[in-house]
C-alpha cells in the first residue's frame, strides 16, 4: 500500500516558490507594523478550549475548532484565532507591561470548515493589537495601519474600500430604532453577517421568522439599504451614538484614506466587539469580497479575571492577501533563494575539497551548495541551472593541484579559471557588473 502524495484537505505545501511569495508578504507586513512600533510576540499553538469558549462565538467553538481530550484529561483547542491568546497574555501580566502596548504576531491556525477558493483549513496570518487606548485615535491607528499595509504592496484606493461600522451604533439600531429584544436583537446580528453570502429573498425570509412583526421588518429593510450615515433615518441619525463613527470616518478622510465608508450591516463574525469594527474589501470584478478586518474589543482581557483594558485590533490574512495582489496584478517576480554558487566535484576524491572550498565561500557570505552526487558533470550541471545557481564551480584533480577551479556564469556562459582564493573576489565583481548581490 502506497501512502498518499497530497496534503491534508485545508492544507498547503509549499515549495520554495511559495516560501518566496510568503517571505515576501511577510517581510512586507512585518516592515510595515514595526514602523508603527509594534513588537512581535507568539502564543502557544494548544489552547484550553474555555479561552475560546468564553467569548469567540458558537460557530468557531462548535463548528470550526480542532478540540480534543489531552492524556491529562483536558479540553485543549488548536487555536482558531489569537485574539483570546494575546489577551490572556496581557491579563498574565497586567501590571508589568507598559501602555499603551502594540504587539503583533505572524501565526498558523486551524479550523475545520469547508474549504474553498481564499479560505482553507491550515491559513496563517498577521495579527496586530493596541491596548491601552480608549479613544477613537486607537481605531483610527488600526484602520490606518490596515491602509497602509495594502498601499505597501502597491495597492490604490480604487482597488479596495475600508469598510466602518460600530457595534454600538448597530445596538442601538436594533434595539431602539427597530425595537428589537436582546435574543432577537443577537439572532439578526448574527443573519446580517452573512448577508452578502444569500439570496435577497431568503434574508429576508429568515429576518421575517426571527421578527415576526411587519412594522419592525420594515425598518429594518429601511436600514439595509442605508449607504451613508446621512441616510440613517432621523431618529438615529440624531442621537450621540453616531458620534464616534462620525469622527472616525472624518479623521480617516483627512488623512487621505477616502475610501473608507460606512457600512450599516458591517457586523463582524466575533462576539467581542464591542465598538468600531471595520472590513478591508477587495474591489476586483473577480475577487469581490472581505479580504480581512478588525475592531475594539474592550471586554476581552478582564474574562482573565484582572482589569479590563481597551483594545482594537485586526487581522490580515496570508491566502486572502495573495488572491488580492494576484487579481490587481501586484505579485512582483519572485525567485526563490537558490544557492548563488555550486561546486561540481568531478569524483569523490574531490568531494572533501569541495565542501572545503564551499565553507570558505559560505565564511564570505555567499550561499553555496555542493553536488556530491556520482552523476556525470554535464548531468550536474544541468541540475544547479535548473537550480538558478548563478556560479559553478568545477573542481578535478588536476585543479588540486594547480590551486585554481574554473568558474562558470550560468546567465552568460562566460568561464574563467580562478585561483582559489580569488573566487570571492571574482564572484562579488560579477555580481556587481550585472546589478549588485
Amino acid at each position: 500500500m502506497s501512502l498518499k502524495l497530497t496534503s491534508c484537505k485545508g492544507t498547503r505545501d509549499l515549495y520554495p516558490s511559495d516560501m518566496a511569495l510568503r517571505n515576501y508578504i511577510f517581510d512586507g507586513w512585518r516592515q510595515v507594523v514595526e514602523s508603527y512600533g509594534y513588537e512581535e510576540y507568539m502564543a502557544p499553538l494548544l489552547e484550553p478550549l474555555e479561552v475560546y469558549t468564553a467569548k469567540s462565538g458558537e460557530e468557531i467553538v462548535n463548528d470550526q475548532t480542532y478540540s480534543f481530550t489531552d492524556r491529562g484529561g483536558r479540553q485543549m483547542v488548536i487555536r482558531p484565532e489569537m485574539t483570546p491568546s494575546i489577551s490572556r497574555m496581557v491579563a498574565a501580566r497586567r501590571q508589568e507591561l507598559p501602555l499603551p502596548g502594540r504587539y503583533y504576531s505572524i501565526a498558523n491556525f486551524m479550523r475545520y470548515e469547508r474549504p474553498q477558493h481564499g479560505r482553507e483549513r491550515e491559513f496563517w496570518q498577521l495579527n496586530f493589537d493596541l491596548f491601552g487606548v480608549d479613544n477613537i485615535h486607537a481605531d483610527i491607528e488600526i484602520i490606518s495601519l490596515s491602509y497602509d499595509i495594502l498601499k505597501h504592496f502597491g495597492a490604490t484606493n480604487g482597488m479596495f474600500t475600508i469598510k466602518v461600522g460600530d457595534r454600538r451604533l448597530t445596538d442601538f439600531i436594533m434595539r431602539q430604532y427597530i425595537g428589537l429584544d436582546d435574543d432577537k436583537t443577537g439572532q439578526i446580528i448574527k443573519l446580517l453577517d452573512r448577508f452578502d453570502k444569500m439570496p435577497r429573498e431568503k434574508f429576508d425570509a429568515a429576518a421575517s421568522e426571527i421578527i415576526n412583526d411587519a412594522g419592525k421588518e420594515s425598518k429594518l429593510a429601511k436600514i439595509i439599504e442605508v449607504q451613508s450615515l446621512d441616510d440613517l433615518p432621523t431618529e438615529v441619525s440624531s442621537s450621540t451614538v453616531v458620534e464616534p463613527l462620525k469622527k472616525v470616518l472624518s479623521s480617516l478622510h483627512q488623512h487621505g484614506i477616502v475610501n473608507a465608508v460606512y457600512d450599516v450591516r458591517l457586523m463582524r463574525g466575533f462576539d467581542y466587539y464591542t465598538g468600531i469594527v471595520f472590513e478591508a474589501f477587495d474591489e476586483a470584478p473577480e475577487n469581490r469580497r472581505a479580504m480581512f478586518g478588525g475592531g475594539r474589543y474592550d471586554g476581552l482581557v478582564s474574562l482573565f479575571g484582572v482589569d479590563g483594558l481597551p483594545v482594537v485590533g485586526a487581522a490580515p490574512g496570508e491566502t486572502m492577501f495573495i488572491e488580492f495582489l494576484k487579481a490587481h496584478h501586484l505579485l512582483p517576480d519572485l525567485t526563490a533563494k537558490g544557492p548563488e554558487v555550486t561546486i561540481l566535484p568531478f569524483d569523490g576524491d574531490t568531494t572533501p575539497a569541495a565542501i572545503k572550498l564551499a565553507q570558505q565561500l559560505r565564511a564570505d557570505g555567499f550561499r553555496v551548495s555542493v553536488d556530491m552526487t556520482s552523476r556525470k558533470i554535464g548531468a550536474k550541471t544541468k541540475a544547479a541551472v535548473k537550480n538558478s545557481t548563478r556560479f559553478v564551480v568545477y573542481l578535478g584533480q588536476d585543479d588540486l593541484t594547480q590551486g585554481s577551479a574554473n568558474v562558470k556564469d550560468t546567465t552568460n556562459g562566460q568561464q574563467e579559471n580562478v585561483k582559489f582564493d580569488t573566487i570571492a573576489s571574482y564572484i562579488s565583481e560579477s555580481e556587481s557588473k550585472k546589478g549588485g548581490k
